[in-house]
């Protein structure tokens, strides 16, 4: 009897574990910070505040990058993404774009930073005196409309996704090249996190935001045409009917 007792006590222990989020194995922990801890990072444990992610490639894609000393390479098989189209990322790897985003006029300010501050609607206001993470602003979403003030709430979403872009030409480019995309503001939309996760690796034929999705479709293009990227037939095809309902 005291078995079985103990048993039952140790079901629910485990229950309420699970149902408060303490159970995280296998989860991808992005601090406030920007830091992606997967669970063979010494700060996995002591990261409480985190957003989660399923893969490693799918932090790095939002944003994050990886804490010194822990690298693509000694995690083993690079992670692919589950949202990811199932013709890419046959070997595609987040690293070939760079390493999170890129400061590149070396003013302390990340391509994320530069995003939020060139796209909010009123003067955003910075972690510190520095003026580097910026943590509040006001942003509308061009995915929904939405208004968003909190800067921990929108992900920079890659218009043309780097794994998309991978399997249709990006993957002959110098690394420079995919350097510069990765950060290109012709590129970059501030967006509810949600919904860039929703997106994940898709292309405008499998996935598009709740509005705008004429814009959005447009946009693509165009992005997709700067960078001599090739759309497949079936894509091209697609994208022409698309736009001629939009009326161009």
């Amino acid at each position: 009897m005291k078995h079985v007792v103990v048993c039952f006590h140790l079901t629910v222990f485990v229950a309420l574990l699970c149902a408060s989020g303490t159970v995280t194995a296998g989860i991808v922990k992005q601090s406030t910070s920007g830091l992606c801890h997967p669970p063979e990072s010494g700060w996995y444990d002591r990261t409480q505040n985190y957003t989660p992610f399923e893969t490693v490639e799918a932090c790095l894609e939002a944003g994050g990058r990886l804490p010194k000393g822990i690298s693509i390479a000694s995690l083993g098989t690079p992670q692919k993404p589950t949202n990811a189209s199932s013709e890419s990322l046959s070997d595609y790897r987040r690293s070939a774009f760079g390493h999170g985003w890129d400061d590149v006029d070396g003013d302390c300010r990340d391509s994320r930073a530069e995003a939020l501050v060139a796209s909010s609607t009123t003067q955003v206001r910075f972690a510190t005196d520095r003026g580097c993470r910026v943590v509040s602003g006001r942003w509308v979403s061009s995915f929904t409309g939405n208004v968003i003030q909190n800067a921990s709430d929108i992900d920079i979403d890659h218009l043309v996704p780097l794994a998309w872009s991978w399997d249709r030409g990006a993957r002959e480019w110098p690394g420079e090249t995919r350097l510069r995309f990765a950060n290109d503001p012709v590129n970059l939309l501030p967006v509810e996190a949600s919904l860039n996760r929703s997106k994940g690796a898709r292309g405008p034929d499998e996935w598009l935001p709740p509005a705008g999705q004429c814009a959005y479709v447009a946009r693509f293009a165009r992005v997709v045409k700067m960078y001599d990227l090739q759309f497949s037939v079936q894509e091209s095809a697609w994208i022409n009917r698309f736009l001629d309902e939009c009326g161009r």
